[in-house]
């Protein structure tokens, strides 16, 4: 059984705080959790109320800290993966507004993978052609009238 009203009034104005303000929904989420909690749900009831598994209300009641918000995020969201650089995105940014043979290729047309492979050789960093493409959607850069295929 849930231990209703284990929060302090502290804890609770601040999870209701970055519920508002938060815009991942996983987060959200998350906090949900611990309020659900808190106002004595049963772990079955938020996960059916929220439509997730039992397993993930049960995870985040013991591994969420309401004192620490940072314990919602996992390794993931932290951002410890990110090989592209701000300036390897703007090498790429730079590349795609140039013509192929600009730069002494014999092609005509920038591919995703193409563009990976130059800019593997300036910078050292390597990508595949999938993640480049998504750097450029990201960044809402329009392929169309651009030089990649």
């Amino acid at each position: 059984m849930p231990a209703k009203n284990h929060l302090t009034s502290q804890q609770i104005e601040k999870l209701q705080k970055a519920l508002k303000l938060e815009e991942n929904g996983e987060i959200r989420e998350r906090i949900l959790i611990l309020l659900l909690l808190n106002d004595g749900k049963t772990r079955a009831n938020i996960a059916e109320f929220l439509g997730c598994s039992l397993n993930k209300v049960s995870y985040w009641c013991v591994h969420g800290d309401p004192e620490n918000l940072e314990s919602l995020k996992d390794e993931r969201m932290k951002g410890n993966h990110k090989k592209a650089t701000d300036k390897y995105i703007e090498i790429l940014l730079e590349t795609i507004d140039k013509e192929p043979e600009e730069l002494g290729y014999e092609f005509g047309r920038w591919t995703a993978q193409r563009l990976a492979t130059y800019l593997e050789q300036l910078t050292g960093i390597q990508l595949s052609g999938s993640q480049v493409r998504r750097i450029l959607e990201k960044k809402s850069t329009s392929t169309s009238g651009q030089n990649i295929a």
